[in-house]
């Protein structure tokens, strides 16, 4: 495990102190989690930036679904013959 060293205000070294106590956990493993899940919602941020850009760009290719498709697939769900999802390739 590595070391990195980070000034914190005076204000959230105070919080991050009283989130330790009251957890019995030390303040690094306070940071470690704080971190882990800052991490893993920017990756989330990221994949849904690259989801829609590449969304704009089918429906710049003309790759779109009529609205009467899809509502028509959704009235399908839970019926003994639900439709496939517009556009897929089954």
């Amino acid at each position: 495990m590595s070391v990195t060293t980070v000034r914190l205000q005076a204000e959230v070294e105070h919080q991050l102190e009283a989130i330790a106590n009251r957890l019995h956990r030390s303040k690094g493993w306070v940071i470690n989690q704080a971190l882990s899940e800052y991490v893993e919602k920017q990756q989330l941020e990221q994949e849904r930036w690259q989801q829609t850009l590449d969304a704009m760009e089918s429906a710049a290719h003309g790759k779109v679904v009529d609205a009467q498709e899809v509502h028509s697939w959704l009235s399908s769900w839970g019926a003994e013959n639900e439709q496939d999802a517009p556009g897929s390739d089954k």
